[in-house]
């Protein structure tokens, strides 16, 4: 096997999305079923770009489940990481899609999750190691023993360049914003890429200023800084290099996979070597794309189209 180029590690799910728009759900009549989950929609998002990716996560032993491998399979993504746990089900996801900026979430993982049931025992340590972008997301810290086996897995890697968090912060998987900080800081040490929003840099560092959050990003120990601004675009910072990207003009549908998307796409430019503000801008299209369709990770864009919302100037 040769090493892959993009590993991620975290969240799965099926995401049951209404088809109809600007209705609560109480009122829904059809609903669309997705394959979702963070960590897996930026290992599709990879794939859609050419990039020979994986996700190492957990489903139940229940059609949900059987249904996740199928899909991952069919979207590119190599699901020989994904493990099963008896007894647990397989995430389901609901969201409501109020356009252009409310897409509340109703995730249905109790007990617990299989994907926090992930055990450093359980990981393949060469794969980690070789892959050329491991990617982990925040919510894989909330509980034991995915938390301990993220530290296993960061172990392994010793900070190879392309580590990624993503700052993915889901208040609804934590006791508190205090205990996701105080897991946050201890991660940030063995990470070289940070991906967040605002609201996510705050519980991460403390600042909801862009400049000062990305400031304190660097300083925990990252190379690179990357906080989403919203309407407002994308800032990225180096210690050498910051730059500011406007945001891509969307017609929004559903915006909850944009970050996915973009995610993804910023996965193929660093691979690529890209200069920081091609690889933001190419980045910050591909989730614009995401955000004008209903779905997520079906609805990654391959990267021809991202290309062709680059060079048409609309980002």
């Amino acid at each position: 096997m040769r090493d892959f180029e993009v590993v991620t590690m975290g969240r799965v799910g099926v995401d049951i999305y209404p088809l109809q728009t600007g209705i609560g759900l109480e009122d829904v009549t059809s609903f669309g079923k997705f394959l979702g989950g963070s960590a897996t929609n930026v290992a599709v998002a990879a794939a859609r770009h050419g990039r020979h990716s994986a996700v190492i996560t957990r489903v139940g032993a229940d059609p949900f489940g059987k249904y996740v491998r199928r899909e991952l399979t069919d979207l590119g993504v190599d699901d020989r990481f994904v493990g099963t746990v008896p007894g647990l089900p397989t995430p389901v996801t609901f969201c409501e899609i109020f356009p252009p900026d409310d897409f509340p979430l109703y995730f249905y993982r109790l007990p617990i999750a299989p994907d926090l049931m992930i055990e450093g025992d359980e990981l393949d340590l060469d794969a980690i190691r070789g892959a050329g972008i491991f990617w982990c997301t925040v919510t894989g810290l909330s509980k034991d023993p995915s938390r301990s086996a993220h530290h296993v897995a960061w172990a392994a890697r010793e900070r190879r360049p392309l580590t990624v968090l993503d700052l993915d912060y889901r208040p609804m998987f934590w006791e508190s914003a205090e205990q996701a900080r105080a897991q946050v800081r201890a991660a940030l040490p063995n990470v070289t890429v940070a991906v967040g929003n605002l609201t996510e840099c705050e519980v991460a560092v403390g600042e909801t200023d862009p400049d000062r959050a990305a400031d304190a990003l660097l300083a925990a120990g990252v190379e690179l800084a990357i906080v989403k601004l919203g309407p407002e675009g994308v800032m990225a910072a180096t210690k050498d290099e910051r730059i500011r990207v406007a945001p891509a003009p969307v017609d929004v549908v559903n915006g909850l996979g944009a970050g996915d998307g973009f995610g993804g796409a910023l996965c193929h430019g660093l691979l690529e070597g890209w200069p920081l503000e091609r690889m933001i801008r190419f980045a910050n299209a591909a989730g614009a794309i995401v955000a004008g369709r209903l779905e997520c990770s079906t609805a990654m864009p391959t990267t021809a189209e991202v290309e062709a919302v680059v060079e048409a100037g609309r980002v």
